[in-house]
């Protein structure tokens, strides 16, 4: 992903920080309500393994 666009890069210390700071709050209040559904989400993504061999890596894509 290419942010040189929408990040400045002229910011002071102390607006990087509260960036930050507001960039890692709303992840975390983006994971925390919708938790259930990315985790749904991406048990859909999981290549299934075998049952009785679970500790084997599934085969790969073809």
């Amino acid at each position: 992903m290419n942010t040189g666009n929408w990040l400045p890069s002229d910011l002071s210390d102390e607006a990087a920080t509260a960036l930050c700071d507001l960039l890692q709050e709303l992840a975390y209040l983006c994971d925390s309500r919708y938790r259930a559904q990315i985790s749904r989400y991406r048990a859909t993504q999981q290549p299934p393994c075998n049952p009785e061999r679970p500790w084997e890596p599934p085969p790969p894509d073809r």
